[in-house]
């Protein structure tokens, strides 16, 4: 079977044809791409995308066809707890949960619509990024706020990241030989979103995103955990602010690149080596605030077995996952330096002798795992 992959945004659509044999977890990659400048005059819209797309697949494909197509779609709401197949009422519904991801979900509509259009007879599936934290309990997911505001709004807990969390919690459990439902777990996806996942008996049980992915850890852009009142007073101080403005900044000029000046770890860990204060400043907010997720994660799975870091910089910035774990010492976390620093690929373990937890890097693959997913409901 040959499963296309599409994850589109605003104003691209990124893509992944693999093939895969009848029981393979994400099978061989026969090619991938990027369409960008989606809007733009030369490619008005995402169907017009989908076209220029299908004609670049009748030549890497060599004339071969897809048979079904895997969409990532970010926000599930409550609606949806697993992979669905595509209709025009799932489209309709994933549409009507625009508000919960105004950034997001449009475009991934936009995709399903343009697929539809451009091969009407191809199964699609959507796997959802919140799908699997919805086994988190309500006492975990439930705002203490007026009962009105989840009834009328859904206002409550949602996470994200739950393709790449789910993914690497499996790859995770069968490196240690655990079976998967007794594998308790913190999973740290880093990259320039960020979260982390506390993982009881081989599920979603806590997780460190909110409504929106805006909460939790210091990321490249976004603010992570800020008190509410923080917004008020902006909204009341600043004549010229207004939700929108607000909603942007938080979002897209904070994090990392308010306190140091860039988004981009690379950059930040460069500028720290070369003593620039404000950079080292960011570094220890960010593993601080992780550090603090860790060990209260660990506490809500009951004692983890393991601590695993993947995502761009989970897997690739060997100095941050040092700053994280040299203040685990508490919880009995011992890193082996050489290890870590080692460029190695493929799940690893990082963890010194005698480390109380074992520390791995696992690499994600939410391609795979969205391949997978649509293989295995198509195929029934």
């Amino acid at each position: 079977m040959l499963v296309l992959v599409v994850n589109c945004g605003s104003s691209s659509l990124k893509y992944q044809v693999r093939e895969l044999e009848p029981g393979a977890d994400g099978g061989t990659v026969l090619t991938s791409g990027l369409i960008e400048n989606i809007g733009s005059s030369r490619i008005q819209d995402h169907t017009q995308a989908l076209e220029l797309l299908a004609g670049r697949l009748g030549t890497e494909l060599d004339g071969r066809t897809v048979d079904a197509a895997g969409h990532r779609v970010v926000h599930g709401g409550e609606r949806f707890s697993a992979p669905v197949l595509a209709t025009p009422e799932i489209i309709r519904d994933i549409e009507r949960l625009v508000p919960l991801a105004p950034l997001h979900n449009p475009a991934a509509v936009l995709g399903l619509r343009a697929v539809q259009k451009t091969w009407p007879q191809l199964p699609q599936v959507c796997v959802f990024d919140t799908a699997f934290h919805r086994t988190m309990p309500e006492h975990v997911w439930r705002y203490a706020v007026p009962e009105r505001f989840y009834e009328h709004w859904g206002i409550r807990r949602y996470g994200f990241h739950g393709t790449s969390h789910d993914w690497v919690t499996g790859q995770a459990a069968d490196f240690l030989g655990i079976p998967r439902e007794r594998f308790r777990a913190v999973v740290a996806h880093l990259g320039n979103g960020a979260s982390v996942t506390a993982i009881r008996d081989g599920r979603s049980y806590d997780t460190s995103m909110g409504y929106t992915p805006l909460a939790g850890l210091v990321m490249g852009t976004r603010t992570g955990d800020l008190d509410p009142s923080v917004v008020t007073a902006v909204l009341r101080r600043d004549p010229e602010m207004t939700p929108e403005r607000l909603d942007a900044v938080l979002n897209k000029e904070s994090g990392l690149r308010a306190v140091a000046g860039d988004h981009d770890m690379r950059a930040v860990q460069e500028a720290a080596e070369r003593g620039d204060e404000r950079a080292e400043l960011a570094l220890e907010m960010a593993a601080y605030r992780l550090a603090k997720y860790v060990g209260g994660y660990h506490v809500a799975v009951e004692g983890a077995q393991a601590l695993v870091f993947t995502a761009g910089i989970g897997e690739n910035a060997a100095p941050f996952r040092k700053r994280v774990c040299d203040r685990l010492g508490a919880l009995g976390v011992r890193l082996d330096d050489d290890a870590n620093a080692a460029r190695a690929r493929g799940t690893r373990r990082i963890s010194a002798p005698g480390s109380a937890l074992e520390v791995l890097v696992v690499p994600t693959d939410e391609e795979q795992a969205i391949a997978a997913a649509t293989a295995a409901l198509v195929a029934g």
